[in-house]
């Protein structure tokens, strides 16, 4: 199958996409130029023919005109007929022949140019005109001024509309060159066919030759076949491809993210000013790499070093130039400013520089003198051995059954399901994303974050405790489950089956009635989540428990809310994962952030708090979470949702552009709270204070 471009390259506008694109691009003017050759000279021939035939019409009318004088002879009459006959049934499919011809050559890629071509060329005109548009867009978001606020916002809400516009062309162009390049495939094989089965049918009767042709012909006919349906399900895995890129948020900021098998550690475009031109600035593509910060200034021209040795470098934000979001690395020899798209942009690469530069003075204090240089981690789908593995992988590959992909057994997953809690390989987690995230919430072990309760999650659950769940009926229901070497549509009609139908799950009801697993299975739910119990929790949801659910026994309480009770700090991930409503309150008015500060649980105030739970909602008494925690004399719990409900008031003065949202002190409390929660939570259980100020009591 020949290489197509990717829609993820297409979004990020690369050098490399450049490159593809133009290639891309000849490809196309090329087939398009050798089409139009053969349909000419296609031309020419049935012309010829036709003119052949007409001769030929010729030659039978005085054939006839013979016949005349031999007419009273009966042998002769009859001989001559009878070749006038076969002479004039050649000549009729000498004229099929060449009707045929022109069909299966002439109109048949003919209309392949007429439907892609005009389009091609409409969307590639749009695409270099937004192009140009979003270029001029991005200097001029560049060179605003950090003093005209009003200027700066128009210019960065321009620069965002043009971005998406451009995104969206960009990504139309790419999918009509990929549905052209596929198509013209099966077309060209398509009419090539049907000529030489025209050639076929006239020649079969008379000479033997072609007849030796026919299982050629049949072998071309199965292929054919069987290149309609690969044809159908590549334009149908390429328009979900495009249909996935094109839903994703564009939020207006360059992606400084490495792309999946880069050995870059950050990339992306930044603007450099010219060391002997202040005023001057020049966008160009920035990564870094072993320790050396390189760049291209144009997709056409070879990569050059900027900085060799980031470890003789230091990086520093740079606040006194006009131009906003700039930064500058320098080192004996020289320095160099840069500037970022936006604030964001400009903090990542801070922190990634800085970061290449300590990593680098630990790699060399950590290696011998004589030590050659360490290579660098492989990138993911190379086998590698444990410790060079990303301690996400590590860790999460502990879990009972991890090592293996749970759908399809391949080993060495680098692909996770957070709500399920199972780790997948590359190609059923591509299914699992077209599920959609309320069923599956895919994400990389290698390159996403993940938090301390995520990641422990998929430890504590595991392959082997899920499966055991949703493939309990595989062997009853007669199914073999696939492996590594299935065909995709084998394993995503499996995904489908076993977590969408949920066709394997064991009902554990006695009644035939669906609703009484349905009511049974709430009332589990919310009593596994109580006693923090995951696999009976899993159990719930997979025979049809609603997760929001109100249980009447319990006052109106969701899962959640029990969860909250108990105390488990997995189980509220694990039902927030899954969809629980965080801000459901029970009878009494009270939610899951209210049960979890007057029960004392400051990991589950925690988690609640970062995933946006309401604090200033009040119960029936009137008090809201804080209230609670000061009447119960829970220390942590009152600062973490006083520094909470202070960080929303100084985000809320500060606007929009404030920076209160980014508060380091209190993201940095959210996070030693967190890790607390998870690794050590009974420090957590033995902080008190009383009432009367006295201090922490143990």
């Amino acid at each position: 199958m020949e290489s197509l471009l990717e829609f993820e390259k297409c979004v990020n506008d690369s050098p490399e996409f450049r490159l593809d694109l133009e290639r891309f691009e000849a490809d196309v003017a090329l087939q398009e130029t050798q089409m139009d050759k053969v349909m000419r000279l296609c031309n020419k021939m049935v012309e010829s023919g036709q003119a052949y035939n007409a001769a030929n019409q010729l030659f039978l009318g005085s054939l006839a005109e013979l016949f005349v004088h031999h007419k009273e002879d009966g042998v002769v009459k009859n001989c001559l007929s009878q070749f006038k006959q076969g002479l004039q049934e050649l000549l009729d499919f000498h004229t099929m022949l060449l009707d045929q011809t022109q069909r299966a050559i002439s109109q048949q890629l003919n209309n392949l140019c007429k439907q892609f071509l005009p389009q091609l060329a409409d969307t590639k005109r749009e695409f270099v005109r937004i192009g140009e548009d979003l270029e001029t867009a991005v200097l001029k978001n560049a060179q605003v001024s950090r003093h005209k606020p009003a200027d700066a916002e128009r210019a960065s809400h321009l620069l965002l509309a043009t971005r998406k516009c451009h995104q969206h062309f960009a990504l139309d162009y790419c999918l009509q060159l990929n549905t052209f390049k596929t198509q013209q495939r099966i077309d060209i094989l398509n009419s090539v066919f049907s000529f030489v089965n025209a050639q076929f049918t006239f020649f079969h009767q008379g000479f033997d030759l072609l007849r030796d042709l026919e299982p050629t012909m049949k072998v071309m006919a199965t292929q054919l076949s069987q290149c309609s349906a690969d044809c159908a399900s590549r334009r149908k895995d390429l328009e979900n491809s495009h249909l996935l890129v094109q839903q994703t948020d564009a939020s207006g900021e360059t992606l400084v993210s490495p792309f999946p098998g880069s050995d870059d550690i950050i990339q992306g475009y930044l603007f450099k000013r010219s060391r002997r031109k202040s005023k001057t600035w020049k966008r160009c593509w920035f990564s870094i790499r072993e320790n050396q910060l390189i760049y291209r200034k144009s997709h056409k021209e070879a990569s050059m070093v900027l900085f060799e040795d980031l470890r003789l470098c230091a990086v520093k934000s740079v606040d006194h130039l006009d131009r906003r979001f700039c930064f500058e690395l320098f080192s004996v020899q020289k320095c160099c400013v840069l500037q970022a798209d936006s604030d964001p942009v400009k903090l990542a690469w801070l922190s990634a520089l800085q970061g290449s530069i300590d990593m680098a003075y630990r790699e060399r204090g950590d290696a011998q003198p004589t030590q050659a240089k360490e290579p660098l981690p492989p990138c993911e789908g190379t086998n590698s051995s444990a410790n060079q593995r990303s301690p996400v992988l590590a860790v999460a590959l502990q879990g009972t059954g991890n090592h293996r992909c749970c759908d399809c057994g391949q080993e060495d997953p680098r692909w996770a399901s957070v709500n399920l809690g199972v780790t997948m390989c590359i190609e059923c987690s591509g299914i699992h994303r077209s599920l959609g995230v309320h069923l599956s919430k895919v994400r990389s072990l290698t390159l996403d974050s993940w938090e301390a309760e995520q990641l422990k999650l998929l430890c504590v659950l595991g392959n082997d405790v899920v499966n055991e769940i949703y493939e309990a009926r595989c062997s009853e229901r007669g199914r073999l489950k696939p492996t590594m070497e299935s065909p995709r549509a084998e394993k995503e009609a499996w995904i489908r089956d076993k977590y969408v139908e949920k066709t394997f799950v064991r009902l554990d009801c006695g009644s035939s009635n669906t609703q009484c697993h349905v009511d049974e299975g709430e009332l589990r739910l919310y009593r596994a989540a109580v006693a923090g119990d995951l696999v009976a929790m899993v159990m719930a949801l997979a025979q049809g428990a609603e997760i929001n659910r109100c249980i009447a026994e319990e006052e109106g309480r969701t899962a959640l809310i029990g969860a909250a009770v108990g105390g488990s700090l997995l189980a509220c991930e694990f039902l927030l994962q899954n969809g629980a409503n965080i801000n459901h309150r029970d009878q009494r008015g009270r939610g899951a952030l209210h049960a979890a500060a007057t029960a004392g649980h400051t990991g589950q105030v925690c988690l609640l708090l970062k995933r946006g739970a309401n604090q200033y909602a009040v119960d029936e008494s009137g008090q809201d979470p804080l209230a609670i925690a000061v009447e119960t004399a829970h220390a942590d719990i009152v600062t973490l949702l006083r520094m909470a409900r202070m960080n929303e008031e100084m985000r809320d003065s500060e606007g929009v552009f404030g920076a209160a949202g980014d508060d380091q002190t209190f993201q940095d409390i959210f996070r030693d709270f967190s890790d607390m929660a998870s690794h050590d939570p009974e420090r957590l259980a033995r902080r008190r204070f009383n009432r009367a100020g006295e201090g922490d009591i143990p």
